[in-house]
């Protein structure tokens, strides 16, 4: 780390309660900022952790989502787990939790017990529907979400059913959410002192991501229609994915100077001036023609020949990668957000760091992921002053697990 910068939440105080990604990716965030984070699970670990058992692939996952925390094991069903963690939250600055609502008011550890503790506590709270509302109590996964919030039903094409999102795009848009509210909250306790409950709920997070698709609802009071490659509006064309003789390019148009440049890329300049296709509208209007234009053209080429005739015109293009490609890039990989690491229960495995660059303060350092209950000891010593006398009581009554 450089001796001269600070990492900007350094000296926060974290307690991770997060589990599967959305919550862990909160953590991971603030972590990779410089907070210290302290991941707590309990005592036969967090789903994600198991799928270590299926093969070192289905391990990275956790590898890459609690890098820079530390980890303890706690029973909270046990009284003497609730104390430990009340204590810890008393001298920490933010908790992440996303489970249920309710669950842990009733083990005794919500936000009304905590804040008691310590009102300074910024308490951040990730459901899937909310702490209030009708569906409140209504289980959430990511899968779950896609399908209420809307987005399963605008993705996929026309004459096909709904199709979820590859990714699991729920869980860590919404674990970005809950990051930025912890730091408005942070940011507000620096001014009033006090901390407060932070919520965000999943269906809430993704709304605005569908602002395209909404053109038919705003507009014909129509659901909104699956609409394949093709702009979630209809507003733009072209806006699609192409063939290429080596797979698939997507090239999208989104003023006149990009389809002025498309066809000069494609050798047709006339086309600029067509009356099919000289304006968007025209181009909307004819749009299966459109299409099919591009295709013959791209259809012909590599990608790689495309995106650089597209580059050279200034068209926005990029071919379509497999993830394979992706964890290869040159690029992602020069600039570390990729990198391999040597972990010490995965083996060599690739991992990424924070997408948020922050200049001008020091490089955090990379440390893997922690093995279940690995801090034990030093972080209730440390934190809570307890003797090993006491730590080993702790691991008796089972309120901690066996590190």
């Amino acid at each position: 780390m450089d001796n001269d910068k600070r990492l900007p939440l350094d000296g926060v105080t974290v307690i991770d309660l997060g589990q599967v990604y959305q919550g862990p990716y909160c953590g991971f965030l603030m972590a990779q900022a410089g907070a210290t984070v302290i991941k707590v699970e309990p005592p036969n670990g967090e789903p994600v952790r198991h799928r270590a058992r299926i093969s070192k692939g289905n391990a990275v996952p956790f590898a890459m989502l609690n890098a820079n925390k530390r980890n303890i094991s706690l029973n909270l069903k046990s009284p003497d787990g609730v104390k430990v963690l009340k204590d810890l939250a008393a001298k920490a600055d933010v908790l992440i939790e996303n489970y249920a609502p309710g669950v842990l008011d009733r083990l005794g550890v919500g936000y009304a017990a905590l804040s008691a503790v310590n009102p300074r506590l910024i308490y951040g709270s990730a459901t899937g529907y909310g702490l209030s509302g009708p569906d409140r109590d209504n289980l959430a996964m990511d899968l779950t979400v896609q399908a209420v919030s809307g987005i399963m039903s605008v993705t996929g094409f026309a004459d096909g059913p709904p199709v979820k999102a590859g990714p699991a795009i729920t869980d860590f848009i919404s674990g970005v959410h809950l990051y930025a509210g912890i730091l408005t909250a942070l940011y507000d306790r620096e001014k009033s002192g006090r901390g407060r409950l932070v919520e965000i709920a999943m269906v809430e997070t993704v709304y605005p991501a569908m602002a395209s698709n909404l053109a038919d609802v705003f507009n014909r009071k129509a659901a909104a229609p699956r609409t394949g490659n093709r702009h979630g509006g209809l507003a733009e064309a072209p806006y699609n994915v192409y063939p290429a003789s080596d797979g698939y390019v997507a090239i999208i148009s989104v003023n006149e100077s990009h389809w002025t440049g498309l066809t000069r890329a494609m050798g047709r300049p006339e086309l600029a001036d067509d009356v099919r296709f000289k304006t968007v509208l025209d181009r909307l209007k004819h749009i299966d023609l459109t299409d099919l234009v591009v295709s013959e053209w791209s259809s012909r080429l590599t990608r790689d020949e495309i995106v650089e005739l597209c580059r050279v015109n200034r068209v926005p293009c990029a071919a379509v990668r497999d993830l394979r490609e992706v964890t290869e890039d040159k690029h992602l990989h020069a600039r570390g957000m990729l990198r391999e690491i040597a972990h010490p229960e995965y083996g060599d495995i690739l991992v990424h760091r924070s997408p948020l660059v922050l200049h001008d303060t020091a490089t955090p350092e990379y440390v893997p992921s922690a093995r279940l209950g690995q801090h034990n000891g030093e972080v209730l010593s440390e934190y809570l002053g307890l003797s090993s006398g006491e730590i080993d009581t702790l691991r008796r009554s089972g309120a901690i697990a066996q590190a």
